[in-house]
């Protein structure tokens, strides 16, 4: 079962007086790009959430964002120091003097000097960190459920496009037959015109039509194609799919069309040749989005 890339997951816990919300959204990358966006009270729980994330996220461009909301009444106020205010305004206010300057906005300078203010430096008891590390992990069950769903619709959409790739081949079985007689009659014409049918050495060219021919034969890039195809829908439904490998079986599925495309030599076969490569287009575009 394939995921993929794409993902959403949200979840919350409010505990009467503080609300916590955890948010996290992927889009498709090669590799995990992790963007956190946390409370500075959190910042010593980054590496941990960091590492969490790599081992259940692993790949795609995340962003994490963890919300701390105070919803009691109880509000964390700043604190002043008024010895250092006290000190700070009677300094400006002797340069005022000295100075013979306006001296009515000495306090609102003085507040805003280095240290005055002080903010209680935000802590994060272990279980208030326990129940943030619950809602994050709610949050990525959440995720991972979207990416779930998102998976189960691309499966069916390339297994779709493939088997479209397969119902052309089996086109291509019914039309490579047709092609040595007509090969040959064109030859044969071909012959006839240039030199006279009279002329023509006809073991001579049964040899060189024989040599031709395996020059153009594609026996072995059917049978191929269709084994990857095959091998393609197997990793879809594996329980280890990703899509890195389903990118690597594409390139194969890509070489086998391509080849039988300048093989053919035949206008219905490079016909059908075309819808294949315009469907193995979509699956490419589709696995950009795959885990």
């Amino acid at each position: 079962m394939i995921k993929s890339m794409t993902g959403y997951g949200i979840a919350a816990f409010d505990s009467g007086s503080t609300k916590y919300t955890v948010e996290i959204k992927s889009l498709n990358s090669k590799f995990l790009e992790l963007s956190l966006r946390i409370p500075k009270a959190f910042s010593e729980k980054e590496f941990q959430l960091r590492t969490e994330c790599s081992k259940l996220l692993e790949r795609g461009k995340v962003n994490l964002s963890i919300n701390v909301e105070q919803t009691g009444s109880a509000v964390k106020a700043a604190g002043i120091d008024t010895t250092l205010l006290k000190h700070y305004y009677e300094q400006l206010k002797a340069a005022s003097a000295e100075l013979g300057e306006n001296s009515g906005n000495l306090m609102q300078l003085a507040l805003g000097l280095p240290e005055v203010v002080k903010y209680t430096e935000d802590t994060v008891s272990e279980e208030e960190w326990k129940q943030v590390e619950r809602t994050f992990q709610q949050a990525v069950a959440n995720f991972q459920q979207f990416r779930n769903d998102e998976g189960s619709v691309l499966q069916q959409e390339l297994t779709n496009r493939i088997n479209l790739i397969v119902q052309s081949l089996d086109q291509v079985l019914l039309e490579d037959p047709k092609r040595v007689p007509v090969i040959r009659e064109r030859l044969n014409q071909f012959l006839a015109d240039a030199v006279g049918t009279e002329h023509i050495d006809h073991n001579r060219f049964e040899q060189e039509l024989i040599y031709y021919i395996d020059k153009l034969d594609i026996t072995e890039e059917k049978v191929r194609l269709r084994t990857h195809c095959t091998y393609f829908i197997e990793t879809l439904k594996s329980a280890d799919a990703n899509g890195k490998k389903l990118g690597f079986i594409s390139q194969e599925i890509g070489r086998e069309i391509n080849t039988i495309g300048s093989k053919a030599n035949d206008a219905t076969i490079q016909k059908l040749v075309v819808g294949m490569k315009e469907e193995l287009e979509k699956i490419k575009e589709q696995l950009l989005n795959v885990l």
